[in-house]
């Protein structure tokens, strides 16, 4: 069932479990002022209290934090092509990151490789790797 927002499913699932504001202020070691006010969606909460709640009341931290956080689920998915082309692909095609990244034969030839282990989630992901190999070779 989504969720339209992150103060929704948190008063949506407080009072499935029959517990007042002041009682979520309690267990997560804030004020009442403070639980109404990330109800109301007035507040987002910090990530230590985010978890303090989704433990509180029994709720994913991750699919709190993504409610918390709109923007966040957006830069998850960004750059993750569409119809049907694989990270590896799109990744393989863009000239100019390959470019900007003086990435060699060689270094494209490693990273196919990588490719064939599994589905990679994101086309800048090649750079992360190619990153991580260049610093373990030393380069």
């Amino acid at each position: 069932m989504r969720r339209n927002s992150f103060g929704q499913l948190i008063r949506e699932q407080r009072r499935r479990l029959e517990l007042t504001q002041q009682e979520v202020a309690h267990r997560i070691g804030a004020s009442l002022s403070y639980v109404a006010l990330l109800e109301s969606g007035r507040r987002r909460p910090s990530k230590k209290t985010l978890i303090s709640i989704a433990n509180a009341v029994g709720l994913d931290a991750l699919e709190l934090y993504l409610l918390a956080n709109p923007g966040a689920r957006e830069m998850l998915d960004h750059g993750v092509p569409s119809g049907g082309a694989s990270c590896w692909e799109t990744f393989r095609k863009d000239e100019a990151l390959r470019r900007a990244h003086s990435i060699t034969p060689e270094e494209m030839r490693i990273l196919s490789q990588v490719a064939l282990l599994g589905e990679i989630q994101s086309p800048r992901f090649f750079i992360y790797i190619l990153n991580t190999i260049r610093q373990a070779l030393g380069r």
